[in-house]
């Protein structure tokens, strides 16, 4: 899954996705796989249904987007062979739908993720910007109880805190992000609540940013990590 600002194509572009898949294939360093990048920069950006019901991206992954792939490529349609990841908003996204589905992901790869907001607070302030090209009409914004609960479910930290651990263990986690990130604190927070709830996970930190110098170094272990599940023992 891309960030925010890009598309589909970012990771065949900036990336380098199949090089760096075709390369750690060659070497037997990871399974052969299909990879698939999903667009989520089409009007309304970002992989979650709005707060108000009006913007229904997730449900369209899983309702529609997740079957037509499954059906149209030469995919194995079992958890065990599926994974998700993707770098900032679409860490995010791998954070998000790993939790919410655990049952149909056997890893999630989250790097350099959004991990949504800390507190209700700032869930509320992110909710009342205006953005450009946006009319300020009160109309416009979710309500406090659609926001609340729009929270509750895209807070990484909250669903870490409130899921039952099962559905979290069920779940082969892989979080990467730059000590020079600006999204770093969320990050090691939710590394810090795993700890406390003996969530198993790998949790990388290295010299590095929000950039994709930084994402092109970790996609060969995303891929290994991604693979050790795919392997028939």
């Amino acid at each position: 899954m891309h960030g925010a600002g890009d598309d589909q194509t970012g990771w065949v572009q900036f990336g380098e996705v199949q090089s760096i898949a075709d390369k750690a294939i060659a070497d037997g360093k990871a399974t052969p796989m299909v990879i698939v990048m999903p667009d989520a920069n089409t009007g309304t950006r970002g992989y979650f249904n709005d707060a108000k019901g009006e913007w229904r991206y997730e449900d369209f992954f899983f309702q529609e987007f997740m079957p037509f792939v499954e059906k149209e490529y030469r995919i194995r349609n079992e958890k065990r062979y599926r994974a998700v990841a993707g770098l900032s908003m679409g860490g995010g996204g791998s954070f998000m739908y790993a939790l919410h589905h655990p049952e149909l992901f056997s890893s999630a790869c989250p790097l350099s993720a959004s991990t949504g907001p800390l507190s209700f607070e700032e869930a509320k302030e992110r909710a009342l910007r205006v953005r450009p090209g946006e009319p300020n009409v009160e109309s416009n914004k979710p309500t406090e109880e659609q926001l609340k609960s729009h929270y509750l479910q895209h807070s990484v930290l909250e669903l870490v805190n409130r899921i039952p651990d099962n559905q979290k263990k069920a779940v082969r986690w892989y979080i990467d992000c730059g000590d020079d990130d600006f999204l770093y604190e969320g990050n090691a927070l939710v590394h810090i609540a795993m700890r406390k709830k003996e969530i198993p996970h790998e949790f990388r930190v290295r010299d590095g940013g929000h950039k994709w110098s930084y994402w092109r170094e970790s996609l060969p272990t995303v891929l290994a990590f991604v693979s050790q599940s795919f392997h028939q023992d």
